[in-house]
C-alpha cells in the first residue's frame, strides 16, 4: 500500500476466543483455544491479502492477545516487532486513544491488539459514522473475538481525536 507522510491506517483486532476461565486463574494468563488460533491464523492471512502489513503493532500483555500475534505472525502478517502496551489491558475507548496517539509518526500502518469493549467502543468513537455504510453495518452487529476494524485517518498519530477517522472495513470471523 503506498500512502503520503500523512495518511494512516489503523486497524483495531480484538483478540482471538480464549480458552474459558479456570477458578482461581487470573484472567490475563487465559490461553487461545484450539478455535481461537484458527481465527487468528485467519486474520493473519486476511490482513496479508489486503496488503496490510504492519509498521507498528500495540499489544495487551495479555497470554490470548500475545498468542493471536503469535497466530497472525505464522501467517505471515504483521511484518512489524510486537510491543507489549500494558494500558490496552481493560482498556476504556478513552485509554485505546492514548495508546494510538503515542505511536510512532513514522508508522504509516498501526495495528492495536486489546479487548472488548475497550476496542470496540474505540472503534465506534473514532469512525462516528464516517466511511463505509456496509462496514458500519457489520460493526453494529457486534465486536466478537478476531474481529478487525480498519480505519483510515489523516494526520499524525498524536492528532488523532474521535469522530476524525472513517471505517474503512469491519472484518468479523
Amino acid at each position: 500500500m503506498t500512502t503520503s507522510a500523512e495518511d494512516r491506517t489503523l486497524i483495531l483486532l480484538r483478540h482471538a476466543d480464549p480458552e474459558p476461565g479456570r477458578a482461581g486463574q487470573d484472567d490475563r494468563e487465559r490461553p487461545l483455544s484450539e478455535h481461537g488460533r484458527n481465527q487468528a491464523a485467519d486474520v493473519g492471512r486476511w490482513l496479508r491479502e489486503q496488503g496490510l502489513g504492519c509498521d507498528e503493532v500495540m499489544c495487551s500483555p495479555s497470554l490470548r492477545t500475545r498468542e493471536t500475534m503469535q497466530e497472525l505472525a505464522a501467517a505471515g502478517c504483521p511484518e512489524a516487532e510486537v510491543q507489549i502496551e500494558h494500558r490496552l489491558y481493560n482498556a476504556d475507548a478513552d485509554d485505546v486513544l492514548s495508546v494510538i496517539r503515542g505511536s510512532t509518526n513514522d508508522a504509516s500502518i498501526l495495528l492495536v491488539v486489546g479487548h472488548a469493549p475497550g476496542l470496540p467502543a474505540a472503534a465506534s468513537l473514532l469512525a462516528d459514522g464516517e466511511g463505509s455504510e456496509e462496514a458500519h453495518e457489520r460493526l453494529s452487529g457486534g465486536f466478537p473475538p478476531a474481529a478487525a476494524a480498519v480505519l483510515r485517518f489523516s494526520g499524525h498519530w498524536d492528532d488523532l481525536d474521535f469522530g476524525a477517522a472513517a471505517l474503512d472495513d469491519f472484518r468479523s470471523p
